[in-house]
């Protein structure tokens, strides 16, 4: 019994440091706010009541995200050619 708990603890710690290091996959949000601040747009962020608009800007392209507060988040990308 005793060396049952022992492989139990074990494995329950093991669990956790891998399971905490691990990376976590960033959104479609982040990654188009990181592509476009690599892009040196101009970022415009708006907090209003029951929403959060984000606009950037480069010279071709356009990239707009509207989050709600229910967690809803729509992304609008436009690229000039």
């Amino acid at each position: 019994m005793k060396n049952l708990m022992y492989k139990a603890t074990f494995l329950l710690v093991f669990m956790i440091a891998f399971s905490s290091c691990r990376e976590e996959d960033k959104t479609q949000k982040e990654e188009l706010i990181e592509e476009m601040q690599n892009e040196g747009a101009d970022i415009e962020v708006k907090e209003r009541a029951n929403d959060t608009k984000i606009k950037m800007e480069t010279d071709d392209k356009k990239v707009k995200i509207k989050e709600s507060d229910d967690g809803e988040t729509k992304i609008k990308i436009k690229e000039d050619n």
